[in-house]
């Protein structure tokens, strides 16, 4: 039996199939982090927005925290972003984001990806099958 919760979801990914209204993975993480009033805009969306893309089009955004970070000679911030895979073929796009992370060249103007690392990994039996990744990513200022 479904949950509400993901009876909503599937009902949401249907009329966004059934419409054409399809938004880009940027729009999507946009929407769910609100549009950025009263939050200044750093280095955070271009970091979640290349996470995004390389987890495929199949993932399900869920949650980013970011706290500041520093060290004796090194300032920067820590992110963690939260991501869901369900069924199969998403699973297999998160499993490849897996093994991609560890060596991804991310391209944040001003900063520099010194860690990237999958912090911790869920899955589900289902149905449908559903895998959680988080990832935490380590973001230095460029000096």
């Amino acid at each position: 039996m479904r949950t509400n919760s993901a009876a909503h979801r599937e009902a949401g990914r249907n009329h966004a199939r059934n419409t054409g209204e399809f938004r880009s993975m940027l729009e999507t993480a946009r929407s769910a982090l609100g549009d950025g009033a009263g939050r200044p805009r750093g280095p955070w969306l271009l970091l979640l927005s290349e996470v995004l893309l390389l987890a495929g089009k199949q993932v399900e955004f869920i949650h980013h925290a970011e706290r500041p970070w520093s060290s004796a000679t090194f300032s920067g911030s820590r992110h963690t972003i939260a991501l869901a895979f369900e069924g199969v073929d998403a699973i297999v796009e998160g499993e490849a984001l897996i093994a991609a992370l560890p060596d991804h060249e991310f391209t944040v103007p001003g900063r520099i990806v010194a860690d990237a690392a999958i912090a911790a990994v869920d899955h589900a039996a289902g149905p449908p099958a559903r895998m959680t990744v988080e990832v935490e990513l380590l973001l230095l200022d460029d000096c």
